[in-house]
C-alpha cells in the first residue's frame, strides 16, 4: 500500500539504486507489517543544478550523498510506529548501499485509505 519516491543525486550505478529499495521495502515490512509484494517504488536522479537541499539544517551535517525519501501510507499508525519506521529506514540503508545517517531524509505522507486505487479503476481499500 505504501507509494515510495526516492530522489539522488545522478551518476549512482544501480545496484545502488536497487539496494534503495530493498532496504526502504525491508524497513516498511518490518516496521508497518507492508507484505512483501506490496512495493511501489520509484527512484530519480537529478544533476547538482536540480538537488538542493539544507546542508546544515537543525545541525545535521548533510552530503551530497544524500537521499529523498517520500512515503505515502495509509493514516494508520501513529509517532511511536513512524520512529520505527525511519530508524529502519537509516540503519538498512546504513547496512547496504552504506549511506550515513546523516544523509537519509524521510517524508512520510498519511492519507486516508479512499485515496488509493491500485488499478481496474478501482478504489480497493474504500
Amino acid at each position: 500500500m505504501p507509494f515510495t519516491r526516492i530522489a539522488v543525486r545522478a551518476g549512482k550505478p544501480a545496484a545502488y539504486r536497487k539496494a534503495l529499495t530493498q532496504g526502504i521495502q525491508r524497513s516498511l515490512m518490518e516496521t508497518f507489517n507492508v507484505p512483501e509484494d506490496d512495493i511501489f517504488m520509484v527512484v530519480t536522479e537529478h544533476d547538482g543544478d536540480n538537488f538542493f537541499y539544507g546542508k546544515q539544517y537543525l545541525d545535521i551535517q548533510r552530503s551530497d550523498d544524500l537521499v529523498l525519501i517520500q512515503i505515502t501510507a495509509n493514516a494508520t499508525r501513529g509517532v511511536a510506529e513512524k520512529k520505527k519506521l525511519y530508524a529502519a529506514i537509516a540503519a538498512n540503508l546504513a547496512e547496504s548501499p552504506g549511506i550515513r545517517p546523516e544523509d537519509v531524509f524521510v517524508n512520510l505522507v498519511d492519507v486516508p485509505k479512499e485515496n488509493w486505487s491500485f488499478g481496474l479503476g478501482i478504489a480497493q481499500y474504500a
